[in-house]
């Protein structure tokens, strides 16, 4: 059993090129890329394990799709890891788009391994009345659609391309030093 806790909400401000963390961390943002129904976001990051993050937001799907740029010799809690998928709620607006994480995630692995996480954070959530039926319900439906979905197409990426949802990647990133604020340009 997890701790129980409430989900975690990011903000992502198009205009101020800010996206504020779960954690109420404000972070500067290199990149906006808008189309299809998606939202991309480039930015930095001072985590002592990776110093750039990529992330595609599909509200049609309850997705958000990321991929972290370790720094050398880190591999985070996954070696191997290619793209970490949070289950989210995502609600796009004119200028800023907002998630809800929805506690599940699937990691993807290089050598085509994979795994879903966190399924008793959502049955915890539940139980503490950090959510409802009908948001679980949601969350479960959008993992079974993923895992099915990847596992029908051979990969997130393919999967996802057939359903009309294009998700391209920086070839490489300059990596934030660890411990650097990142305040709005």
């Amino acid at each position: 059993m997890s701790v129980p806790h409430p989900p975690k909400v990011e903000t992502f401000d198009i205009t101020g090129l800010t996206n504020t963390d779960p954690k109420g961390h404000l972070r500067r943002v290199d990149r906006w890329d808008e189309h299809d129904g998606m939202l991309y976001m480039a930015r930095p990051a001072d985590h002592p394990r990776f110093g750039y993050l990529e992330s595609w937001l599909i509200p049609g799907l309850d997705l958000r799709v990321n991929r972290f740029h370790f720094r050398d010799g880190e591999g985070g809690r996954f070696p191997g890891q290619d793209l970490y998928v949070d289950i989210a709620q995502v609600d796009p607006g004119e200028t800023q788009w907002h998630t809800t994480d929805l506690y599940v995630d699937l990691v993807t692995y290089a050598d085509d391994r994979w795994e879903l996480l966190d399924l008793e954070e959502l049955g915890d959530a539940l139980t503490a009345h950090y959510i409802d039926v009908p948001t679980a319900a949601r969350a479960l439906e959008a993992s079974q659609r993923l895992v099915t979905g990847m596992l029908d197409s051979g990969g997130v990426d393919s999967w996802l391309r057939s359903r009309g949802y294009v998700l391209s990647w920086a070839p490489s990133a300059e990596l934030a030093p660890v411990g650097a604020d990142q305040p709005p340009a």
